[in-house]
């Protein structure tokens, strides 16, 4: 059972623990004030709504998902998903997707999911976006659970067994479904790929046979594309920093990411759902060797986000700027250009360094989707 002690480092809130944390949560002030100028909802509301929640599918379907809609509400101009039709209500999922916001991928995954009266996923977060107590309790009543970072090798092979087993169980249990990132940590760049690393460690709990291995796991390819990134300013900075010089995550940067992508203009956003084949699987299991099977999954598992992903007018932009050409012209007006433009130019003239690289940094942002489709 996921609720067993083994997993008490990584695992979400059990019923038991909900009220402490709910309790917990009215009392912070860090809490109420981010709430309050997010949610635009007062302090009372906040924790009037939060009263007498007593477990976290309570939290989700009271709390947190009115929430996150209000948000979609007023920082998209709407969501839409394709892909929903392949979902079984009675079945349990890993969705591994492109990552590009900490906290909304998942929460909107399951907006939508709740929508369509499929089952909640319990979202993968890394430990070192835990960063104060307030923030704890609020991803464990989301029944998040922990991907541990900045550990020994030998403590990651422990801990990477672990999730293992619990992410298998989770999907055996069939009461939630199960949302993780193609690879650690969100893709900076727009250039999304998977990690065979990610691959190996859930493969590490199941049958030595490798089709059957990962048939269990109900692996869904979920591409998301936002047409405007929330971060795409605090993304160029880091990555400019890394190409100049040295780069040192804070906890304050971490938090700063997660409050961004959550109250910054978003425009339109896309979800779309895909699945693995039984042929592909079949195929899988002909090759020679494991390491040749999970290289060849991570490169089914691109192909499908990246032919996907929803380009928008704004990716096309991006390559043709970039590039100096005009090859995608007919997917975009010279006034959704100028206004992307003018974004990046406001945007950019807020960062210190080397323009020319800074503005060739985030044109690659919104560029790299449209490579990875021509690659296809």
């Amino acid at each position: 059972m996921t609720s067993d002690s083994e997993f008490n480092t990584i695992r979400p809130y059990c019923d038991s623990e909900i009220e402490a944390a709910i309790e917990r949560l009215c009392k912070s002030e860090e809490f109420l004030t981010l709430f309050t100028h997010l949610t635009k909802m007062d302090r009372a509301t906040i924790q009037g709504a939060l009263q007498g929640i007593r477990s976290r599918a309570e939290f989700q379907a009271k709390f947190f998902g009115p929430a996150i809609q209000s948000l979609i509400n007023t920082t998209t101009d709407g969501i839409t998903v394709s892909g929903m039709e392949l979902v079984d209500k009675n079945t349990s999922y890993i969705f591994m997707s492109n990552h590009r916001d900490i906290i909304l991928d998942s929460a909107i995954l399951n907006v939508l999911l709740r929508q369509h009266g499929n089952k909640y996923t319990r979202a993968a977060i890394g430990s070192n976006l835990l960063i104060n107590d307030w923030v704890t309790d609020l991803v464990k009543l989301d029944s998040c659970f922990v991907i541990e970072r900045d550990i020994t090798v030998r403590e990651m092979l422990t801990s990477s067994a672990l999730r293992s087993k619990y992410i298998r169980e989770v999907i055996e249990e069939n009461e939630d479904s199960v949302w993780i990132a193609e690879r650690e940590g969100r893709t900076k760049n727009g250039d999304d790929k998977a990690q065979p690393s990610l691959l190996k460690m859930l493969k590490m709990s199941g049958p030595t046979q490798f089709g059957i291995n990962f048939r269990e796991l109900h692996i869904m390819p979920l591409a998301i594309s936002y047409e405007w990134e929330p971060c795409d300013a605090l993304k160029t900075s880091e990555l400019y920093t890394k190409t100049v010089g040295e780069y040192i995550k804070t906890p304050e940067a971490d938090m700063n990411s997660m409050l961004t992508g959550l109250s910054d203009y978003k425009g339109r956003v896309h979800f779309h759902i895909d699945q693995l084949t039984d042929q592909e699987f079949d195929e899988l299991d002909q090759l020679p060797s494991n390491g040749d099977r999970i290289e060849a999954l991570a490169g089914i598992i691109d192909s499908k986000i990246h032919q996907n992903f929803k380009l928008w007018p704004n990716n096309y932009i991006a390559y043709d700027l970039l590039h100096s050409v005009n090859k995608f012209k007919a997917f975009y007006t010279e006034e959704e250009k100028k206004r992307f433009i003018e974004v990046m130019t406001q945007k950019m003239d807020k960062l210190e360094g080397n323009i020319s690289l800074l503005n060739n940094i985030y044109l690659e942002i919104y560029a790299n989707p449209v490579k990875n489709q021509l690659k296809l």
